[in-house]
Parts: structure tokens; sequence; C-alpha cells
């Protein structure tokens, strides 16, 4: 019988006849492929096929080109840009095109050298396998042929690939193998043998297969106020968070990694200044899941490509942490992404785009940006995988418009294909409310579908408590404008109040520390501060239409407390309970001296 590995690459050879920064052109490439990886000049420089044009070819190198010259050879690999997945991905740090970052430390130092090449995954680690299907097994694309417990946290599931089916007719024993193993042996439909390894390849820009897509009616939960309780996001979901330099771009993006409600968050660093991903690499390895008290690297992996890295690894590596993205959903997942941030993504785009000397579109960006984004945020969701398991890609992309103007062609273009959108605010930004999302102009998509969810979870009058503080919201952005030309003083009580109600809820709920005790709110929490606000809004607005003046029901120390309740732990049901209590003696007490008083008269 004939032996396969699957993917097995093939070698060519072409010639370098022009150099331009990072793109090149080569000749003698008439059986090169579009999209074939190849390597660059006498020092393999890695590279990718982006234009053919009968025997010449443009290609894309994704490192420095300095120093490479006309007639040097490039060679093809025969196969995609793809990437290395296996074992060892979570807790790994790597580049745009998968080069492990602490290996790349280890075999050069703190500089890099031109034409570097290190596995994506070591093969010499050793992982204790535990099979799950046996010898005659007939076993499709996605089945489990093994499992590994890779962390404390996530067991890595070995998945037959999906272009194999056919009878096991060999499986690795139980316990302790290297990466660089054979896991399985299957037979084929045609008479052949193919060897599945443990250490599999997937080409990055080709969605994985699945088997049906579900609705996102579930939401990852992410621990911050404004957006769980205003705009939520289903897992699967898409979103972006677009703001001018300083609103909390990149410190939002760390909470929802942090604590969003997924089993695999992966972070990646597009374009990002270097200080920011240091940041990243430092803090993340000592955080602490808040669900498991164990390390939060143990459903991380982090990809960073910094805006000193050459801008085509930039493009790539998007695409890179999507397709680790499907992989582990495959497995049965849910699977974040954090990109920051798509806007330097796109100016990588701009730049190749450039110098390819193509016709630009408007502020120079690619007529194809729009598709190039589409490519990318089409590829989240909740899916029924090969397997049967339910798993899910939610993709949550950073957008820097300069100047913050939202109308630029990025951040436009990105909300034709997302579903909620966070926008930042430069006014709250400079105020110090964070997280600075305007609750005016962000919007989801996913609140009615995901209502049910929090009715059955949290309680089950969370959509219309919702709705009631969108409107308070709303009523006092007018009530904020007549403020400003004529003052508070001259409005009528019931405005007033819905001024002060609002100020309560920005204070007292939008309002969330990133780095204190406060930083991760559960919703129920954050469902309990609405009510009490609420609540009061009600309670006041019938003691405001009996003609009670608002200066006597907000004037009390109980009232001030509604703003400290973010404070509380989530569990202290008892203070909570306290605050409300004190709300209402208060307003009773309230009430009762304004009656005697009018019967008095």
């Amino acid at each position: 019988m004939e032996v396969k590995t699957v993917n097995a690459p093939t070698k060519k050879e072409g010639v370098v006849s022009y150099v331009n920064g990072p793109v090149i052109k080569a000749s003698n490439m008439r059986d090169f492929a579009m999209r074939e990886v190849v390597t660059v000049g006498s020092i393999h420089l890695m590279g990718e096929i982006i234009n053919m044009d009968g025997d010449n070819a443009t290609i894309q190198v994704y490192e420095d080109t300095g120093g490479l010259r006309v007639n040097e050879p490039v060679t093809g690999l025969g196969e995609p840009l793809s990437i290395e997945i296996g074992p060892g991905l979570i807790g790994s740090f790597f580049d745009g095109i998968g080069r492990p970052l602490d290996a790349l430390l280890e075999s050069e130092g703190i500089y890099i050298s031109p034409g570097t090449s290190v596995s994506m995954l070591s093969r010499e680690k050793t992982w204790d396998v535990t099979p799950v299907a046996k010898k005659g097994d007939l076993v499709t694309a996605g089945t489990i042929l093994a499992t590994v417990q890779e962390t404390p946290l996530l067991v890595h599931k070995i998945m037959v690939p999906p272009n194999v089916e056919g009878v096991i007719n060999w499986i690795m024993p139980e316990g302790m193998h290297k990466g660089g193993e054979i896991v399985a042996k299957i037979d084929d439909a045609l008479g052949r043998e193919v060897a599945i390894p443990m250490i599999q390849r997937w080409p990055v820009r080709t969605p994985r297969p699945y088997r049906d897509r579900l609705l996102p009616n579930e939401p990852l939960v992410t621990g911050q106020r404004v957006i769980d309780g205003l705009f939520p996001i289903a897992k699967g979901g898409t979103a972006c968070i677009p703001g001018g330099f300083g609103t909390g771009k990149t410190v939002t993006q760390h909470q929802l990694a942090k604590w969003g409600d997924a089993q695999v968050v992966i972070y990646i660093g597009c374009g990002e200044r270097g200080n920011e991903m240091t940041d990243v690499l430092e803090q993340f390895p000592v955080l602490e899941d808040p669900r498991s008290g164990r390390p939060l690297m143990e459903r991380t992996i982090l990809i960073a490509n910094t805006s000193n890295m050459p801008v085509a690894a930039r493009e790539a590596s998007i695409y890179t942490g999507i397709t680790i993205a499907e992989y582990f959903r495959d497995m049965g997942y849910d699977v974040a992404i954090m990109a920051d941030s798509t806007s330097r993504w796109a100016e990588a785009l701009r730049e190749l785009s450039g110098r390819l000397e193509e016709i630009p579109a408007e502020e120079g960006f690619p007529a194809y940006l729009p598709t190039r984004l589409a490519e990318f945020y089409e590829r989240a969701g909740r899916v029924v995988t090969m397997n049967g398991e339910t798993g899910s890609v939610s993709v949550i992309g950073a957008v820097s418009p300069p100047g913050g103007d939202f109308t630029e062609p990025v951040t436009r273009h990105t909300k034709r294909f997302i579903r909620c959108f966070w926008g930042l605010d430069k006014n709250l930004a400079n105020a110090r409310h964070y997280p600075a999302i305007s609750w005016i102009d962000s919007y989801s998509e996913y609140a009615e579908e995901v209502n049910g969810w929090f009715c059955t979870n949290v309680d089950s009058r969370w959509g219309d408590i919702r709705d009631e503080v969108r409107h308070i919201l709303a009523e006092d952005t007018k009530v904020q404008q007549v403020i400003k030309l004529v003052g508070e003083d001259v409005l009528p009580d019931d405005q007033r109040l819905v001024a002060f109600t609002a100020f309560l809820i920005k204070n007292g709920y939008l309002q969330q520390n990133s780095f204190g005790s406060d930083s991760y709110s559960p919703p129920s929490k954050g469902f309990e501060i609405l009510d009490i606000i609420m609540d009061f809004y009600h309670k006041g607005l019938k003691l405001v239409r009996k003609g009670i003046p608002i200066s006597l029901i907000k004037e009390d120390e109980s009232i001030n407390a509604i703003t400290h309740l973010r404070e509380f732990d989530a569990e202290d049901k008892e203070a909570f309970s306290q605050v409300r209590q004190r709300i209402d003696d208060h307003l009773a007490r309230v009430e009762s001296e304004r009656t005697k008083k009018l019967g008095g008269k």
C-alpha cells in the first residue's frame, strides 16, 4: 500500500527579477501556483505568490528584504501559506506567520536573522495521549482519534483532517508520545494508507469546513456591564471597537480577553506598538482565570506582529489567528478572537497595494478592502462541527480611525460586516469615564437573540429593563442639551429626575474600573444594580407627580450609595438588599412628611 502524509509539500525553483521592499517579482514561475508559499534568495526568506502573469509572478515577502538581489533563487514549497495545528498551541506566543517567539529567542537571541525557520510546534515534546477510536473503526472528517490534556483547563482533541475518511488499521497506544509521531493510519476508499500525524497543517486562507451553522442565541458573557447589559455579543458573533487614540480600545480588548466567557482566547496584536504587546506578554502569564483560578495562559494563544515588523506578515497575522480559532472550534470549544487592530492590518494592505501599483480607492486603500474584511469576519459563527459537536468563533476587532472619524473607510466598511458596534467616545475618555463606550452611538443586533438566555439565567425582566435604561439615556441626551442652554433649575421635576437617574446609571453602572475588584462583573450583579436604579426612578416619578420636589427625593445618603453598588461583591446579596431597603425607607419618609405638611396646611 502507498503511505501518504497529509499535505506533503513539493519543491520548484524560479529567479528573482525585481525587488521593491516586501514586494518582489520573479521569472521562470510557470509551474508555481497562486498563493503558493516560496522561499526567496539564498537566505530563504519566506513569501507568498499573490499574482501570476504567464512565466512571471509577484511575491509578498514576510521578512525584511534588505540585501536581496536580482537573479537569486525562488523555491516553491508546493502549498499555500499554512500553519501547524496540534498540541502545544495553548499558552504559546507566535509571530504573524506562526513562528514561536520563545523558540526564536532561544535559537536567535533578541535579533532574528532573515530567513530563520523554526517549527511552529515542537516534535520532541511528549504528551500523554489517550486513544478514543480503535482499530477497525470507520472514521470520517472531524472524528476524534485521541485526546491530550494539553493544560489543566483544556483537553486537546486530535481529529481526522477534513479531506480524509476510511477505516483505522492502526492507532497509537495510550501513554507518553512525542508530538512528531503518527497518531493513526487509515485505509481510505482508494486502498491507500493515510498516516495521520499528531501535528497537522492547514492553509490559513481556507476556512475549515463544518456541518451546519446555528443561530447566535447564547451571549458571550464578558463581565463588562455596558456590554453585557446594553450591547451584548453572542457566541459566534462579530463586533468592532472603533475609537481614536487614548479612548481605551486596547484596554477594552484586554478586558474581553481576560474575562470573556470563552474556553479559548486568541489575542492578535496586529501592527500595534511594541510596548503594548510587551504589556500583553508580561501580564497574561500572571493573570488568573476568574472561573477556574488557574493561570489565564492555560487557555490563551498570543500572536504578536508589532508595527516595526514586516507589513506582509501583518497582513497574514489575522488569518493565522482565525485558522487556529476554527481548529479549536472544531473540537467543540467556544473561541474568542481579539484583533488589535484591523486598521493597522488595512494599512498593511494599502502599503502592499501601493507597491503593486494598483489603482487606489478611497483614502488610498485598495478597492478590495471590503472583500478582505468580509472574508475575515464571515469566518466567525456558531456551528455544528464535522464530528457533531457545537463550537463557536467570536471575532472582536479594534478599529483605529484617524482622529476618531467613524466615517473613514475601514470603520465604515467594517460596520457592514459586524452586528455589534461598541463606539468609543473621546469625550467620555477625557472625562475618565471607562470603558468609554458611547451609549448613543453603540448598538447590538444580538440583543433580541440572546434575550431568552438572559431571561432564563439572570432575570425574566432583563429585556424590559434594558429597553427602559436605553430610553432613559436617550431622553437624558435631549435634557442635557436644554440644561446647557438654560440651566437645570428651569426644567420640570420629571425631566430633572430623568437627568439624575441617567447620572446614577452612568456612574453607578456603566463606569467600571479595569484594575480593581470591579474588573469583572457578572450579569447578575449588573442586573441588580440596574434594578435598584430603575426601582428608585419609578418610585421617585410617582412622588414627583404628587408634587414632591426632586430636591427632597434625591438628597439623601442612601441615594448616593447607588453609585457605590459596583464596589460590592456580586455574592453579597445582603448588601444590595440593605441599600434597596434604605432607599425605600427614605422615599417613604419623604412622602409621609410631605403628606403631613400638606395635611397641616
